[in-house]
């Protein structure tokens, strides 16, 4: 009884339907097939095909609540396809605005730096050139303190050599002198000595005029007696020259520096001339 119950709930609803519209379209096609056989044409006008087509359209009422569930059903999940799309569409537009605003932001970040930069980097410059500008100004003022300390050295030099010269050159004077006065001394000395030792010969006469060269050392010694230049008396140049050498040695020479004696007596000539002769 149980399958049988079962069969029933089977059979009603659609299935159902379409056994009794089975059945039923199976009965009148029968029923035509009989009357077109039996000639019996005007029985066809009894048939009300309405009938037939209001079984035939008619919809079972679970299967259109079906039908309305499904398409609801669908309708909701187009709903939710076209709401996730639009979610996406919204989040992709999102993202595309926030990747826009990171672009611009970082672009900003980048022009900021680029800006602090290139900020820093004139700064620096004028730092830099400051203190070139400085430096440039400190060395052409340790120049001109350079040049200025130099200048003030060269004045003391100059003033230094010009006292060195003068002291030179009055110690150079004095020693001049006192060279001048030696050498006169020293020569006024041996002429002395000599015309002690001169014996002029009876034929001496006022205008004869002998040179005598005499070479010593620096002890006094005569070592060279020579005539340089005669007066044409033999005997007048004879005593001359032995005048020399009875006068030598002159020791007063021995006293003298070398450089005096080496300047002015190392090679020294003597004039004998008689002028204070009567004739």
């Amino acid at each position: 009884m149980s399958n049988t119950f079962n069969n029933m709930v089977i059979y009603n609803g659609y299935p159902l339907s379409i056994v009794i519209a089975i059945t039923f379209h199976s009965l009148v096609l029968a029923a035509l097939l009989y009357l077109q056989t039996n000639n019996r044409i005007e029985a066809l006008d009894l048939i009300q095909p309405t009938v037939i087509k209001a079984l035939l359209i008619d919809e079972n009422p679970q299967v259109r609540n079906e039908q309305i569930l499904e398409r609801q059903r669908l309708e909701r999940i187009e709903d939710q396809r076209r709401q996730r799309e639009e979610q996406a569409r919204r989040e992709q537009q999102q993202q595309e605005e926030q990747q826009r605003a990171e672009a611009e932001r970082q672009r900003q970040e980048r022009e900021r730096s680029a800006l602090l930069e290139r900020q820093e980097l004139e700064r620096l410059q004028a730092e830099q050139l400051r203190r070139e500008q400085e430096d440039r100004e400190t060395e052409d003022q340790r120049q001109r303190e350079l040049a200025a300390e130099q200048e003030r050295q060269r004045q003391a030099a100059e003033r230094d050599r010009q006292e060195q010269q003068v002291v030179a050159e009055a110690a150079a004077a004095e020693v001049a002198r006192t060279e001048f006065e030696l050498v006169q001394s020293a020569t006024g000395l041996i002429q002395q000595v000599v015309q002690e030792n001169w014996s002029r010969p009876p034929s001496a006469r006022n205008g004869m005029r002998v040179l005598i060269k005499m070479s010593m050392l620096p002890t006094g010694e005569v070592i060279d007696v020579s005539i340089t230049e005669t007066s044409g008396d033999a005997a007048f140049d004879r005593a001359a020259e032995t005048a020399v050498y009875r006068a030598a040695p002159f020791i007063e020479l021995s006293v003298l520096p070398i450089n005096i004696f080496n300047d002015n007596f190392r090679s020294l000539t003597l004039i004998f001339q008689p002028e204070d002769l009567l004739n």
